[in-house]
């Protein structure tokens, strides 16, 4: 039902396989069959888990019963027995720019001493998790041909196989193209590895060596951390929360905004420099210094 109803990708199903395979697993495999206080055993199994992981335990058991429930398989659904966590959601972890020139200096430095072909592929990485905000799925798994010469975007097939336009930046196109030579005319992939492609556990490797390399904290960094930094750094320069939606393939727009609420700087700068008393304000203040000056040098104001 998940694959062939919701649409649901891979990653999503195995996350749904390990959560209904644990719960049978405590519940000594009669998961379908548990009632509510069988439900209540888990939650008190859950106690020292974090609450995202909780809630999205939960939330795979409730889809399940609600499965079973409507396909005939039982005539009631015990999921309101299950816990439903609340608290606010965590924000993201974004790198400053800072981290990210020292990132980029040390790929230019390694490209500079070096020149490998490992190297190639490192800058093409995460030249597109910066520059684009791919996830790290799409992006280990784009196609051999993904990037054509002279087309700024590419159009990707994301989470649910929602289907999205990128653009790709000029840097990107220069760093996939110099990679791209030296990719075997027959793979099917653009990082391919082995019979397949690169996986997320070795890019997650990559980009904290990478990390550890340039002086970035190892649990400061990676691959996910790079797509927030695309959108909070867009978002810094005056992106569109609707256009960031979009480029981040999000089918909420509840979820894109929590990036306003990462730089709560910019949010000041920006009540600061736009709003309509500032100007008032300033001048108001800038009257009442000259006021403090005259008093001081004993100048009488005439009339």
């Amino acid at each position: 039902m998940m694959a062939a109803e919701a649409g649901a990708a891979r990653n999503t199903l195995l996350a749904y396989e390990r959560d209904l395979r644990g719960a049978s697993q405590l519940l000594h495999g009669r998961l379908s069959a548990a009632d509510a206080a069988a439900l209540n055993t888990l939650a008190e199994a859950w106690l020292d888990l974090q609450r995202a992981t909780v809630a999205r335990k939960s939330a795979a058991l409730r889809r399940f019963f609600a499965f079973l429930q409507d396909e005939g398989f039982r005539a009631d659904d015990p999921s309101a027995a299950l816990p439903r966590p609340g608290g606010a959601r965590p924000l993201p972890k974004v790198l400053d720019h800072g981290a990210i020139d020292a990132l980029f200096a040390e790929l230019e430095r390694r490209k500079r001493e070096h020149g490998g072909t490992l190297d190639l592929r490192l800058c093409a990485l995460v030249e597109l998790l910066y520059g684009s905000g791919l996830r790290a799925t799409e992006l280990v798994s784009l196609p051999r041909h993904a990037l054509q010469p002279g087309r700024p975007y590419l159009i990707l097939r994301g989470k649910g196989t929602k289907e999205r336009l990128v653009p790709i930046s000029d840097r990107a196109h220069e760093a996939v193209a110099e990679w791209a030579a030296h990719v075997p005319r027959d793979s099917l992939w653009l990082f391919p590895s082995g019979k397949s492609h690169l996986s997320r556990v070795r890019l997650y490797q990559l980009i904290k060596a990478l990390g550890a390399a340039a002086g970035v904290p190892p649990e400061r960094i990676s691959p996910h951390v790079l797509r927030h930094a695309f959108a909070t750094h867009l978002l810094e320069g005056g992106a569109d929360l609707r256009a960031l939606q979009l480029l981040l393939g999000h089918a909420d727009i509840a979820t894109t905004q929590i990036y306003t609420h990462v730089d709560s700087r910019r949010l000041v700068e920006l009540v600061n420099s736009r709003h309509p008393l500032t100007d008032a304000m300033a001048g108001a203040g800038k009257a009442a210094g000259r006021r403090q000056e005259e008093d001081e040098a004993g100048v009488v104001p005439a009339g």
